[in-house]
């Protein structure tokens, strides 16, 4: 692992409008960055967060982008390397989610748009920034934001988690291609349960894992890409729960996660933020 350090550099940070990915963008304030960029597709909250954030002595950058879309994204990569430079930490946040039976999915509004928001997003982002940061040669970081639903099944939430697992998969595989390259770019994992950040309003934490405060979260996150951890998963239980499952026969995991820890009914209240075209791509969790 490598320490890294964030004062007088450039951070990214998508789904920075509100929820997880404004306390992202105020933590990089905190810590003396020289300028923050920050993508949302509303425009809307992307003003408000600017607005109330002028007064600091850090230079934020905002540009409204569809991180479902290659081409918004390929166009605001290029204006961010005209007008502020590479980035020297990418943050990689917006996300959504659809709480429903996999027959209940829409293929355009919930299979469509959570493949290409939570999955084609980080990839086509970190795509867009990667060789020149690579190119620069100096020390970066790249902080993923995964779910724990990328460890273990999870009903109602199927497409969600395809997105997530591979999200796990796509992020450490880079890791180990940037270590093996020999380029000092880090790249972490965000590997948390449930968040009280009202993406998943309904959701109920299972057994032993209780709804987390989205600023505990982000300390930790944020702390854990800082230090060039490779994973950083919250809470305890989470790394518990994926030993057992690794562990146990199927049939009598399928048990423990669905009469002891309540895994497998943890969506079934789940109501979640109403769907917005406009304003879908929420700060993640």
């Amino acid at each position: 692992m490598m320490t890294f350090s964030i004062t007088a550099r450039t951070v990214l940070v998508t789904g920075a409008g509100r929820g997880m990915g404004r306390l992202y963008v105020e933590r990089a304030i905190q810590e003396g960055a020289a300028a923050v960029v920050l993508w949302d597709v509303d425009g809307n909250a992307l003003e408000d967060v600017v607005t109330s954030l002028t007064s600091t002595a850090t230079a934020l950058h905002s540009y409204v982008v569809d991180v479902a879309s290659l081409e918004s994204i390929q166009a605001a990569a290029q204006s961010v390397l005209n007008d502020v430079g590479v980035p020297d930490m990418l943050v990689n946040n917006a996300g959504i989610v659809r709480g429903k039976y996999f027959w209940e999915h829409d293929h355009t509004t919930d299979i469509d748009a959570t493949l290409d928001i939570n999955l084609g997003g980080p990839m086509h982002v970190t795509r867009a920034f990667l060789p020149a940061m690579i190119e620069r040669g100096t020390p970066g970081s790249i902080l993923n934001i995964a779910s724990a639903s990328g460890t273990l099944a999870v009903p109602r939430m199927s497409v969600y988690a395809a997105t997530k697992w591979a999200m796990i998969g796509w992020s450490d595989s880079l890791r180990l291609e940037l270590v093996e390259a020999g380029h000092p770019i880090a790249v972490t994992t965000l590997i948390p349960s449930y968040i009280k950040t009202g993406m998943f309003e309904g959701a109920r934490g299972p057994l032993m894992t209780p709804l987390m405060e989205p600023e505990y979260v982000v300390d930790k996150a944020w702390r854990g890409a800082l230090e060039g951890r490779a994973r950083v998963q919250l809470p305890w239980t989470v790394q518990l729960a994926g030993t057992l499952r690794n562990l146990l026969p199927q049939p009598v995991w399928d048990v423990v996660a669905g009469r002891v820890f309540r895994v497998y009914s943890s969506m079934e209240k789940f109501t979640g933020r109403p769907v917005s075209t406009s304003t879908d791509q929420k700060a993640d969790r």
